[in-house]
């Protein structure tokens, strides 16, 4: 048969003592680098891709994954940090050089994930309880009126739907007796959608949340559109306000926070001070 196609010859390539064939490689190096809602799948050479069992929140460690991938036996690729994956995406893939890999390479890899932890986590999004509390100066169903839609379907595509709504009044105390009641609700994630842009933590939003026994985590963000982001928390709750960014269904900062915070995860400032490199969204 390969005479009648014109091939004479048949190149055979067999494993050396200390290599390790790719497929194997890669399913081992693709069991260490992830955890969570995750299933790996061998695909064809020499690479093994990881899938969401369960719609979740990618988190990726993206220092170790950089060392990781200044190896020359390994290349990973993850989805993006944040990202919400529905069940059964791929957020994930290795792919090892053909053939076959050095055992003692495979081995450092596989020592600085266990010893650094996994590059990769799908954190899952179960029953997530969304609570909005909607305001302004002078009617806070006109706020709701305004933004209540594009709310519905920015939740929607995360699997979520607000449980708790009020709509007060921006007035410190309207809007304190409302983040109250929402908060003893317990829900996953408080946001506040109000028609007025702050000028800082020390305007009606940011004292209402101060009164509640909110800590303020961040202000600003290096995103675009929604710098004037104000991230607290109440104990393990978090309370986001985004002015303006409620009222676009585009992408914004709230698409960038929604995932972790409905997988309960605990954003930090930190973590969102390092969202500006592919901050510039619009």
């Amino acid at each position: 048969m390969l005479e009648t196609e014109g091939m004479n010859e048949v190149w055979v390539t067999g494993l050396e003592d200390g290599e390790v064939g790719e497929d194997d490689a890669v399913m081992q190096v693709a069991s260490e680098i992830g955890c969570g809602t995750l299933e790996i799948r061998l695909a064809a050479g020499g690479r093994a891709n990881l899938f969401t069992t369960e719609p979740s929140c990618v988190l990726v460690d993206d220092e170790l994954l950089k060392q990781i991938n200044c190896t020359a036996s390994m290349a990973i690729a993850t989805a993006t940090n944040f990202s919400y994956a529905r069940t059964g995406n791929r957020v994930a893939t290795v792919k090892s050089a053909p053939f076959a890999v050095a055992k003692a390479e495979l081995e450092a890899v596989i020592s600085i994930v266990q010893e650094r932890g996994p590059i990769l986590q799908a954190r899952p999004i179960r029953t997530p309880t969304v609570a909005v509390l909607y305001t302004d100066p002078a009617n806070g169903e006109r706020a709701r009126r305004l933004f209540e839609n594009v709310m519905r379907q920015r939740l929607d595509r995360l699997g979520a739907a607000a449980s708790f709504v009020l709509s007060p009044v921006e007035e410190e105390g309207a809007v304190l007796s409302a983040l109250q009641h929402l908060l003893r609700a317990k829900p996953t994630v408080v946001l506040i959608a109000s028609t007025t842009a702050p000028a800082g933590p020390e305007d009606v939003i940011g004292r209402a949340m101060v009164r509640a026994g909110c800590q303020v985590e961040r202000f600003l963000a290096p995103v675009e559109p929604g710098n004037l982001l104000l991230l607290s928390y109440k104990d393990d709750i978090p309370v986001v306000s985004a002015p303006g960014c409620s009222r676009s269904a585009k992408p914004n900062i709230l698409d960038e926070l929604l995932p972790p915070m409905l997988a309960r995860y605990r954003v930090s400032g930190w973590e969102v001070a390092c969202l500006g490199h592919g901050g510039l969204l619009a």
